[in-house]
């Protein structure tokens, strides 16, 4: 929300080396102790941390250091850069993941197909074998140092901070099945016969298969910036300024501004900035989301990013680099990625205790199984209390709101739609009722002709032509909105002599030899001039909240024009859409109770509130709330202000250029009401997805566990459980990008793949 205390300086950070949810908590909590912190986040699922306050970008780096991991700063002032390097990164990361795999495979996977064909596992004392068997855990002890290497490392740095990870249970799981063996192997005489059993197959397997998992997530991680990447791609390289009677391209960065840039048909504007000559229709599909081009003329505003598809302009930059819309917007998506929703929170604080309790469930395994366990005891108490180790690495818990809410949150923004906090994505989720601002919200937030009665014999065409040349010398709303469609009708306006404008009764003038009035009834009254005839047009159109205007020539009454502020063409069929989610409607405006009726009436609303002050809206909110409703808010984000506040939800409704980005947790880029109706629904689905991804590892790790410490399951399958639990995990809220929120009447009506399941 809008507030008058300037936001607390943001720091992002690429931190290295996190591959748990327990390691995020531990490096927020190493963040948070840094003097001057604020507040301090990580998103897990693209292994960034915001943060925010004064502290020194040294300090920050060196206390997540100090936790066991690396951290580089991220140059906010080239967003483009940022995502370069770290997607160069991920991909040297994947291949390093997928090497290490096949080396550690390569020892492990012979090791177990020689198991299952039926060779011994064994080692008796004095067996020839032994050697055979020592050269094999010299190869596993290669694995571990080399491909397992950073699992020991991160276990070792978590010993020194009294914490435990997932690198704790990979390490602890593989180094006693190593460890174990490697005792059958020297002094096979000090064990019991039956207990002579070797698990180095186990030790490589789950070495291999935990970075296969990570490679394969970490591949699907890269999509989720998709949404991010396409914003920027949007962004010209290149731009043609003006300087003097020459014009030279430079790259985007040297542009400054109040430089004059010429824009060629086809080409992308560079900058934000005002149109100086020349005029076109621009794409402005990236911004608002809708596909209709919009005609730009002098001293109209434009934006970086936007498409210039008809005639040449110049525009003179006024915003450049981070200040420009399209720089703004990918921050916010950028941000908004990085929060974390309440039911988020809620596996945070369960992660956060959940691999110390699996480390004493693996103990009281080992213990029950050499206490109460058949022969041999050794080997069946390492095999649960390693198996019970592996799978209950949290790796799936803590990916599965962070990957669902980039997704979400990305798609939004594919929508014209920004959504700024975590809490707003899970709030809009669970809506009841939506609060809508008439002016500029529900209508067009500017006047129109509604409607023309001509009387007599003027046909509309004439009385039209004689009101817009009448009202052209005029500057108020009104009159542009009578010229404005004479201009669309292609009708000819002609001078008119003797122009008066008269506060509060309306204009007067010669046109065509014939003395025109155009204004109020009680005005042309005054002047004698009979106004019955009328009479009924002007009654329906104040019932319809349109103001009537009175033409006349002389004594005689040439006819009624109806001017109102239109309703959108689409506001109905969002507000039906709405209706479908099962959401209460109502109107709030301070507005006439009988226009406010009547706006109503057009778009199927049933609860109005009219003639209500600013300053009331936020009281009435809260009155809705008070009544058991979970209330939206949607207004333009500045005049509407206490009311966003007031709301579970503020919509924002605002151009892309507009300060209205900045005023409430959900802004929408485009006019239209169907972005309310598309941001609930990219919500819910986002919410579901949320609840599915938890739902599967809880179940995964409530179910695993138990079949673990029974001896259900062996120590690599259960690895490979692991790793595939966060690839079911990543894959599952990929599934919401192929989302798309059904629009009746339009191309996004029909059902689209992976969509009810989202």
């Amino acid at each position: 929300m809008a507030t008058s205390t300037a936001p607390s300086p943001l720091l992002a950070l690429n931190i290295e080396g996190a591959r748990c949810a327990a390691c995020v908590r531990s490096i927020e909590e190493a963040l948070g102790s840094v003097e001057g912190v604020e507040s301090a986040r990580m998103n897990f699922a693209d292994r960034s941390a915001l943060v925010s306050g004064s502290a020194e970008v040294g300090a920050l780096v060196e206390a997540v250091r100090r936790a066991g991991y690396e951290a580089r700063p991220v140059i906010e002032q080239d967003t483009a850069t940022a995502l370069d390097e770290q997607e160069a990164r991920d991909r040297q990361q994947y291949r390093r993941m997928m090497r290490d795999m096949a080396l550690a495979l390569g020892v492990g996977a012979p090791l177990m197909l020689w198991g299952m064909l039926g060779g011994s596992m064994s080692v008796e004392p004095g067996s020839a074998a032994r050697w055979a068997w020592l050269a094999v855990g010299l190869a596993t002890l290669g694995v571990l140092a080399g491909p397992g290497r950073h699992y020991f490392r991160g276990a070792w740095q978590a010993f020194r901070h009294h914490q435990a990870t997932m690198d704790t249970l990979i390490a602890v799981g593989t180094g006693a099945a190593w460890l174990y063996s490697m005792a059958v192997v020297l002094v096979p005489q000090w064990l019991p016969e039956g207990s002579r059993h070797i698990y180095f197959e186990a030790s490589a397997m789950i070495i291999g298969l935990v970075n296969l998992g990570l490679a394969l997530e970490l591949r699907a991680r890269g999509r989720t910036s998709q949404a991010v990447r396409r914003l920027l791609d949007l962004r010209p390289k290149t731009a043609r300024v003006l300087a003097g009677d020459t014009e030279q391209d430079l790259p985007v960065a040297m542009v400054q501004v109040d430089d004059r840039i010429r824009v060629r048909p086809g080409e992308t504007i560079a900058v934000d900035g005002v149109v100086e000559s020349g005029g076109s229709h621009i794409d402005e599909s990236m911004l608002t989301g809708e596909p209709m081009p919009v005609a730009r003329g002098p001293g109209d505003e434009v934006a970086a990013g936007t498409l210039n598809q008809q005639g040449t302009l110049v525009v003179r930059a006024t915003r450049i680099g981070q200040d420009t819309a399209l720089a703004r917007i990918v921050n916010l998506v950028r941000q908004a990625q990085g929060s974390r929703p309440p039911i988020g929170r809620l596996a945070d604080s369960i992660s956060a205790v959940f691999v110390p309790i699996v480390l004493l469930i693996a103990i009281a395994s080992a213990l029950a199984w050499f206490n109460f366990g058949p022969a041999p005891k050794l080997p069946h108490m390492l095999v649960a209390a390693t198996t019970v180790l592996i799978i209950a690495c949290p790796c799936a818990l803590g990916l599965a709101t962070p990957m669902s809410v980039m997704v979400g949150v990305g798609k939004a923004a594919e929508h014209g739609i920004l959504i700024r906090q975590g809490e707003a994505l899970q709030r809009s989720a669970g809506l009841t009722a939506v609060v809508l601002d008439k002016t500029g919200t529900i209508t067009q937030g500017r006047p129109g002709v509604t409607a023309l009665h001509p009387l007599g014999d003027w046909s509309e065409e004439r009385m039209l032509a004689a009101a817009a040349s009448l009202e052209q010398g005029s500057e108020h709303p009104l009159a542009a909105a009578i010229v404005a469609l004479a201009r669309e009708r292609g009708l000819a306006l002609t001078e008119v002599d003797q122009f008066q404008a008269l506060q509060g009764k309306g204009v007067q003038g010669r046109w065509q030899g014939e003395w025109l009035r155009l204004g109020n009834r009680r005005w042309l009254e005054t002047e004698g001039i009979d106004a019955t005839p009328g009479k009924t047009a002007a009654e329906a159109i104040a019932a319809g909240g349109g103001s009537p205007l009175f033409l006349a020539a002389g004594e005689r009454l040439l006819g009624i024009l109806g001017i109102a502020d239109q309703v959108k063409e689409d506001s109905a069929a969002a507000i039906q859409r709405l209706h479908d989610q099962g959401l209460k409607v109502w109107m709030l405006t301070g507005d006439s109770e009988a226009a406010a009726r009547a706006i109503a009436a057009q778009v199927g609303i049933d609860e109005v509130l009219a003639e209500v002050l600013p300053e009331d809206k936020a009281r009435l909110l809260q009155e809705l709330q008070q009544q058991g409703e979970r209330v939206a808010m949607v207004g333009d984000g500045i005049n509407d202000a206490p009311a966003l506040a007031a709301a579970d939800v503020g919509f924002a409704i605002g151009g892309g250029t507009d300060v209205a980005i900045e005023s409430a947790p959900v802004t929408l880029l485009h006019g239209s009401l169907h972005g309310v109706a598309d941001a609930i629904a990219i919500s819910q689905a986002t919410l579901r997805n949320i609840r599915q991804n938890l739902f599967g590892a809880f179940i995964y790790n409530v179910l695993g566990i138990p079949l673990a410490a029974t001896l259900k399951l062996g120590p690599v399958f259960a690895g490979a459980a692991m790793s595939l639990s966060s690839v079911t995990v990543v894959s599952n809220a990929g599934r919401l990008r192929w989302f798309r929120p059904r629009r009746k009447g339009s191309r996004r009506a029909a059902p689209q793949a992976g969509e009810d399941a989202a």
